[in-house]
């Protein structure tokens, strides 16, 4: 994606915000799933948990956009945050020990997110952040 070291991701059942970034720039990149999911109910009586099956082949699109990073930051609102550390863990190994820390984050929008990985990763915030949209 960049030669930036550093990158966070925010994910959902909807997309991926992955942002490889430094201290005054951040490149960005948004996937979403092949096949996104609907929310299932559950009723009573019925066989099944009411919960879709992972998306594999998107939580692999994920990993193999951050695998040129240093370290990772990986955020979300909800259980797809640890699908994908679970995901990366079975079949992109390599890439675990670049993730420094798995956050619950609501909705924050490309500024947030990129400026609450900064201060996680301590940059300095001297100069405002450039975000380039690919």
């Amino acid at each position: 994606m960049s030669a930036h070291v550093h990158a966070v991701v925010w994910i959902d059942h909807h997309e991926a915000r992955i942002f490889h970034f430094n201290a005054s720039e951040a490149d960005g990149l948004v996937i979403h799933p092949d096949r996104p999911v609907r929310h299932l109910h559950h009723k009573a009586h019925s066989t099944g948990s009411g919960n879709a099956p992972e998306d594999h082949d998107f939580l692999q699109r994920v990993a193999d956009a951050m695998s040129d990073a240093g370290v990772i930051l990986v955020t979300g609102p909800a259980n797809e945050k640890t699908e994908l550390v679970k995901h990366i863990r079975q079949h992109a190994p390599a890439l675990v020990q670049k993730i420094v820390a798995v956050e619950t984050v609501d909705h924050p929008s490309d500024r947030q997110l990129v400026d609450h990985a900064r201060r996680h990763f301590k940059f300095d915030h001297m100069m405002p952040p450039r975000i380039v949209q690919r």
